[in-house]
């Protein structure tokens, strides 16, 4: 098999529309049925479920959870959630993966813990990717996709999208079970 990677020489948003155009052919070249997107405050998650309402493919957007930055916050205004959602995305806010109640442990005990592990190891490959795989097993452990299904992936550095992954899908449970499957988007750097 032989597939093409786009490789972008610095991570970030200004990489998103190439992004969603690797996923627009990735839809069209294949039998997809689910698409993670992360998206902060919402406009990546707007503009890919805005761009592939019509693809007939399950959009997922994942946040980050509340009180992420601050107590009693969330970073994705309501009107933005509602734009996505009305163009038959679902939007999923729940803890994250690998920044969960160890950090906090991490945080005031100075340890390292097995998940803060896992999160560094996952950004050998790039901010993105990590992202990927995270917002992968959260939509799974949501129930918002299955399990052992390939899903397209898109998450970034900072804002916007620079990384699209083909992974099979696992919940956190079975993190083992995790596959990344193919790059076919990320940073060089």
């Amino acid at each position: 098999m032989e597939k093409k990677v786009m490789y972008f020489e610095k991570p970030g948003k200004d990489n998103t529309e190439a992004c969603l155009q690797v996923v627009r052919n990735a839809i069209k070249d294949s039998k997809y049925k689910y698409i993670v997107i992360a998206s902060t405050e919402g406009d990546t998650g707007l503009l890919f479920s805005e761009a592939l309402k019509d693809s007939g493919i399950n959009i997922v957007v994942v946040t980050h959870s509340a009180g992420f930055k601050g107590a009693n916050t969330l970073e994705m205004p309501s009107e933005i959630r509602k734009k996505i959602e009305s163009t038959g995305a679902k939007v999923y806010t729940g803890t994250m993966i690998t920044h969960n109640i160890e950090t906090a442990f991490a945080t005031k005990f100075n340890g390292l813990y097995p998940t803060l592990i896992v999160a560094q190891s996952l950004r050998r490959y790039g901010e993105g990717p990590k992202v990927c795989c995270e917002i992968v097993m959260m939509a799974a452990d949501a129930g918002l996709i299955p399990e052992g299904e390939e899903v397209l992936a898109v998450a970034g550095t900072a804002k916007g999208a620079d990384s699209v992954l083909v992974i099979r899908s696992a919940a956190s449970k079975r993190f083992l079970e995790l596959r990344v499957l193919e790059i076919l988007a990320k940073p060089r750097g």
